[in-house]
């Protein structure tokens, strides 16, 4: 039996992360190994809304503030030469990336 990679990406940034993703698939197709992704994982909105009124006195008026988190999911046959690749790439400091073997 095949042992998969699954790798969990996350980032604010939705260029970085897709710049990762096109990185993992050029590996994966360099070294000839299965590969299944990267599938969209759905956006978390973290929404703050704060009072735009310092002093709390005047119209009851909000600021909404707004991050996304985005993800992506990508399965790799766990191949050595693969995986050691994959640990080489310099992912940016804002995309959190997560390997483990199922």
């Amino acid at each position: 039996m095949v042992q998969k990679a699954r790798i969990n990406l996350a980032s604010t940034d939705k260029e970085r992360l897709e710049e990762v993703c096109t990185e993992l698939k050029g590996i994966a197709e360099k070294t000839g190994v299965k590969m299944a992704g990267p599938i969209p994982l759905p956006t978390k909105h973290l929404v703050v809304p704060t009072r735009k009124s310092p002093c709390g006195e005047g119209t009851h008026t909000w600021d909404h503030f707004e991050m996304r988190i985005h993800k992506r999911l990508i399965n790799i046959d766990a191949n050595e030469r693969a995986i050691r690749r994959i640990m080489r790439i310099k992912v940016p400091d804002n995309v959190y990336i997560e390997i483990t073997l199922v």
